[in-house]
């Protein structure tokens, strides 16, 4: 007689066994989709230096003590001061110095803080609103040995009125040509090169650059041939605010691009202008010397205005002086001397013993 009683028994095991192999797939399944959604540890690393990210100076460095340690708190806590084009009440392009989060890619950063509606928007100074049509995502930058940073937006970036695409243009190139290395920028939309702006058509297949201005003004000489183009910054002011606005206008053509700079800052805004001109009539440069970076800038008497009975040169009209010359690659910081006068004051009654640098006007941070 045939036993056919160890079949069942056989067919139970092989049913537990692979019950529990199918059970031990699930669970490794179920841990591996754990691990991959929980975040790892954050970890503070030196920029790759072949990164395609430009890097401002000073940034990369170990700040944290001499054990080089510092906790994720204190890392997500930590703020550096940048300088971000906006647009004023005026409708002009001006820049803005904001504190926001430490980051190591820094041009993606920049151009995240001007979008509408974005990350910017309780930061914002009032009387100030972002440039970059509001949905705009960032999808890359990159960073050419030639100086050219290539940026690559979505395709919400098309969404802004035909007035404002010089605006905006202006507002990218001069936050992004702030960074180390950055000379111009080249516009390309989900990741499509762009030979022209998409709305009112403006060129920039070359590229645009500081060269090509900013808010631009007819300025007091309207004689093209005879005239250079000069960038220079007037204070405005809104409320008890004042800052200042960098203005593309035309001067007479002098010996160096840094006399007609000083020359189109003491001859002031264009008339009917919303900005200020901060130099009293009269004033005048003398002369004018660069030497390791340091520009020293000589004026008479008129320049000077009194504070408190001390003869003083104005917060407004150093600031002016600073950051347009600054602005040029060779000059670090600027150094004011008046003839007749052995020390030169601020309003603060503070002598200008050394020369001053565009950090020491707006603190951000240096690139």
């Amino acid at each position: 007689m045939k036993n056919y009683g160890y079949k069942p028994f056989i067919l139970a095991v092989i049913l537990l066994l692979s019950a529990g192999l199918l059970s031990g797939c699930l669970f490794e399944g179920e841990q591996s989709l754990e691990k991959m959604d929980t975040p790892e540890e954050a970890v503070t690393t030196t920029p790759d230096p072949s990164s395609d990210e430009p890097q401002p100076e000073g940034e990369g460095e170990n700040t944290e003590g001499e054990e080089g340690e510092g906790t994720k708190e204190e890392s997500s806590s930590a703020t550096v001061a940048r300088e971000v084009y906006l647009l004023d009440a005026n409708g002009m392009v001006a820049p803005q110095t904001l504190e926001l989060p430490a980051s190591e890619e820094v041009a993606t950063q920049a151009l995240e803080y001007m979008v509408k509606d974005g990350p910017v928007t309780n930061l914002l100074p009032n009387g100030f609103e972002a440039v970059l049509p509001a949905g705009t995502e960032i999808l890359g930058v990159n960073a050419k040995e030639d100086g050219t940073l290539v940026v690559d937006v979505s395709e919400d970036f098309k969404n802004y009125a035909a007035e404002d695409e010089e605006k905006i243009l202006q507002a990218m190139t001069y936050t992004l040509t702030q960074f180390e290395n950055v000379k111009r920028i080249k516009l390309w939309i989900n990741g499509h090169e762009q030979q022209v702006m998409p709305v009112d058509g403006t060129p920039i297949s070359k590229g645009v650059s500081r060269a090509d201005g900013i808010n631009h003004s007819v300025g007091n000489n309207t004689d093209i041939m005879n005239s250079e183009a000069v960038t220079v910054y007037f204070p405005a002011q809104n409320g008890e605010q004042v800052y200042q606005v960098p203005v593309t206008t035309r001067v007479a053509k002098e010996s160096d691009e840094y006399t007609a700079m000083v020359q189109a800052l003491l001859e002031g805004p264009e008339l009917g202008s919303a900005l200020m001109n901060p130099f009293n009539e009269g004033a005048e440069l003398v002369k004018s010397k660069l030497e390791n970076g340091v520009l020293t800038v000589s004026f008479n008497e008129n320049i000077l205005t009194s504070v408190n009975e001390q003869p003083s040169l104005s917060d407004a009209a150093l600031a002016s002086l600073v950051m347009s010359l600054t602005d040029q690659a060779d000059i670090e910081s600027v150094e004011v001397h008046v003839d007749g006068t052995e020390q030169v004051f601020n309003e603060a009654g503070e002598p200008l013993a050394e020369p001053v640098t565009r950090q020491d006007i707006n603190g951000a941070e240096a690139m």
